[in-house]
């Protein structure tokens, strides 16, 4: 009878452990990695246009338009491929400061942008028709080169 018990428990612990080893591999690994695009040297970085709208204690409409997300990192050196799909707003015409790029989103269309920075540092995406709070704004986001 002991000989069962024991045999039993022995059991349990073993399938304790195998369950709590897989777990333990399952956590600790490296998620696989898998390529946007075929080169190991560029990559995809997406952003959307959008916008904000309430109303002020008197009734008056606001409103702000964004990027999304506000600000990405990229690597010093890479390819990068920036894809800019347009939500809101008819039409975000923008320039990267400090670069000569420049283009322009437009609602429901898809805009990309090849990026590949030499010198480490901030750049403003800035959209050229809401660059401040006066034009409901500003719509900036910020390309952190590292």
């Amino acid at each position: 009878m002991k000989f069962i018990i024991i045999k039993k428990l022995w059991l349990v612990v073993a399938a304790l452990g195998v369950t709590l080893g897989i777990g333990a591999f399952i956590f600790t690994s490296e998620p696989a990695s898998i390529p946007v695009i075929g080169s190991e040297k560029e990559f995809e970085l997406h952003m959307v246009t959008g916008e904000f709208k309430t109303k002020t204690e008197d009734g008056k409409e606001i409103e702000a338009y964004r990027w999304d997300p506000g600000s990405i990192h990229i690597p010093k050196g890479e390819n990068v491929k920036l894809r800019i799909f347009g939500v809101n707003g008819m039409e975000h015409p923008f320039v990267i400061e400090g670069t000569d790029i420049k283009g322009s989103v437009k609602k429901g269309e898809e805009t990309v942008v090849q990026l590949n920075f030499d010198e480490a540092g901030t750049y403003r995406l800035i959209c050229t028709a809401h660059a401040s709070i006066e034009n409901n704004g500003p719509m900036i986001a910020y390309i952190v080169v590292e």
